[in-house]
C-alpha cells in the first residue's frame, strides 16, 4: 500500500449560496446566505485502491493535443431579474510552475452545485435558445428573490465544486510534472469546464485504472455523512435520524451505520423509497407520507433512542414533527412528570433546503430543544487536520462499498442545459442525480 502524504491547502473560494439545497458542506450545505467564504481544505496524496470499471466506456482516455479555447458552464443573473446559462468559450489555461492542467472528465451535480447554477430563478419558467452545441437557457427571477441575489447580479460565474479527470499537461515544478497522464479527484469550483488549472498539492491521485466517475464525488457526500456521524458522538448523542433519506448521501449514511452499529432513523417521502432503503439493510425507516407517519417515528426513535436529527428539508413542519416525537419518545420512559418536559436536548440541524419557505415549529416539543444549521467546512475546521485526514482516508479505503455513487445519466456540458435535463435533475429528487462529462463536447 502506498505511504500517505499529508498536505493542506487554503485558499478563498467565492460561491453563491442560496435557500436552494446546499451540500457542498466541503460541501457547503444548506446555507441561506450569500457571500464569499474563506475556505480551508486539507487535502493528502492517499493509498491506492483496486480498479474497476464503474459507468460506460465512453469516458476517453488521456489526449495529447490540447485545444487553445475550451468550454465552460456559467451561470448569470441580470440586473434585470433573468438567470442565463451557457456555455462559455474561454482560452485554455496554462499551468503555471505547481500547477497541472485537468481534462475534466466526471463532474457530479450535487445540491449545492444547483444553489449557484440555479440561483432563485422560477424553473417553471424556463425557456431554451441558442444551438444544439451551445445552448443558452433563461429562466426568470421572481422581483422578491432578487436582493438575496444583489451580490451576484451581471457577474457570469463559473459552476462545479467536484470532479476529476486526467492530467495533461503540468508546470515546471518536480509535484506537478509528478501527476502528468494521472487520473486525479480535484475539489474547488469551476469544474463544469473542459480543462481546469489547479494547484497539484490540490489533486488528489486516483489508483491506476481507476475511472474518473469512481473518483468524482469523494469529497462532497462521503464527507458530509462521516461528519454527520462524528458530529453525533461529539455532542454526546446515541442514535440520529436523517432525512431525504433515499439520496445518495442517505444510503451512505445507512452504510456508515450499519457497519459502525449506529441507530439510525431514516425519513422518506414514498413507499417505493422505503422499500429500496430496507432492500440495503435500513432497520429503521418512516414515510412521512402515511397517515402513520407520526406513531412510526416515534416508535422507531424510542427503539433507537435517537436525539439529534439532520435535515435536508429545511421548510415546512418537518423538524417540529421531528422534536414533538423525540420528545414523545423521551416521556415513554419518563420515571416522573415535569411541565417543561424532558431534560434530554432534543438537537435538528438543518442542513439544506429542499422546501424554501418558513421553518415552523410548534411548541410542544417541551424545553430542551434546539435547530440550527449544520456545514461541513466549519465542523473539518473544528475537529482539525489529523481528525479529518483519518475520515477521508476512510473514503478511500470504502470508495468502492460504502462510498460508492450512482447516477441517473451521464451527459455533456450541453446536453446539461436542455429543458428536458433541467426537469428532472432541477428537481432534485431521488434517483435524479446527474454526472457531467465535459470532454463529450465538441473541441471548440
Amino acid at each position: 500500500m502506498a505511504a500517505v502524504y499529508l498536505l493542506l491547502v487554503t485558499f478563498n473560494w467565492s460561491v453563491q449560496l442560496a435557500s436552494r439545497p446546499c451540500n457542498l458542506s466541503s460541501e457547503i450545505a444548506g446555507a441561506t446566505a450569500v457571500g464569499r467564504l474563506p475556505l480551508t481544505i486539507e487535502i493528502g496524496f492517499l493509498p491506492e485502491l483496486p480498479a474497476s470499471a464503474y459507468l460506460s466506456d465512453r469516458i476517453p482516455m488521456m489526449t495529447t493535443t490540447v485545444p487553445a479555447t475550451s468550454l465552460q458552464l456559467r451561470s448569470l443573473v441580470k440586473a434585470s431579474g433573468e438567470l442565463e446559462l451557457s456555455l462559455a468559450s474561454i482560452p485554455t489555461p496554462e499551468p503555471r510552475d505547481e500547477e497541472v492542467l485537468v481534462q475534466i472528465q466526471a463532474s457530479p451535480m450535487n445540491p449545492s452545485d444547483l444553489g449557484l447554477l440555479f440561483g432563485l430563478a422560477d424553473l417553471s419558467s424556463a425557456r431554451a435558445g441558442g444551438s444544439a452545441a451551445r445552448p443558452v437557457i433563461t429562466a426568470t427571477i421572481p422581483d422578491k428573490l432578487m436582493k438575496a441575489m444583489a451580490s451576484r447580479q451581471d457577474q457570469s460565474m463559473p459552476v462545479g465544486n467536484e470532479g476529476a479527470g486526467v492530467v495533461v499537461r503540468a508546470g515546471a515544478s518536480p509535484v506537478a510534472q509528478a501527476l502528468l497522464g494521472k487520473t486525479v479527484a480535484v475539489l474547488g469550483g469551476s469544474m463544469y469546464t473542459q480543462y481546469r488549472s489547479i494547484k497539484a498539492v490540490q489533486c488528489l491521485v486516483l489508483p491506476a485504472g481507476t475511472r474518473a466517475a469512481e473518483g468524482a464525488s469523494c469529497f462532497v457526500n462521503p464527507l458530509t455523512a462521516l461528519c454527520m456521524v462524528e458530529t453525533m458522538r461529539r455532542e454526546g448523542h446515541k442514535a440520529l435520524v436523517h432525512t431525504a433519506a433515499a439520496s445518495n448521501l442517505g444510503q451512505m449514511l445507512n452504510r456508515i451505520c450499519l457497519k459502525d452499529g449506529i441507530g439510525l432513523v431514516n425519513i422518506v417521502r414514498k413507499q417505493a423509497q422505503a422499500d429500496m432503503l430496507r432492500a440495503q439493510g435500513a432497520k429503521h425507516v418512516v414515510d412521512s407520507s402515511a397517515d402513520s407517519f407520526v406513531d412510526d417515528l416515534t416508535q422507531a426513535l424510542a427503539a433507537t433512542g435517537a436525539t439529534i436529527a439532520f435535515d435536508a428539508i429545511g421548510g415546512g413542519r418537518l423538524a417540529s414533527q421531528i422534536l414533538t416525537c423525540m420528545e414523545a419518545a423521551l416521556n415513554l420512559t419518563a420515571k416522573e412528570y415535569s411541565r417543561y418536559g424532558s431534560s434530554t436536548l432534543k438537537q435538528v440541524y438543518q442542513y439544506g433546503g429542499l422546501d424554501r419557505g418558513p421553518t415552523e415549529i410548534n411548541r410542544n416539543v417541551g424545553m430542551a430543544w434546539s435547530v440550527g444549521g449544520w456545514l461541513l467546512t466549519p465542523f473539518l475546521q473544528k475537529i482539525g487536520f489529523e481528525a479529518g485526514q483519518a475520515l477521508r482516508q476512510r473514503v478511500v479505503a470504502e470508495l468502492k462499498t460504502t462510498f460508492a455513487s450512482s447516477y441517473t445519466r451521464e451527459v455533456s456540458l450541453a446536453q446539461a442545459l436542455t429543458l428536458e435535463a433541467i426537469a428532472v435533475y432541477g428537481k432534485q429528487s431521488t434517483g435524479a442525480k446527474y454526472l457531467i462529462n465535459p470532454s463529450l463536447d465538441a473541441a471548440v
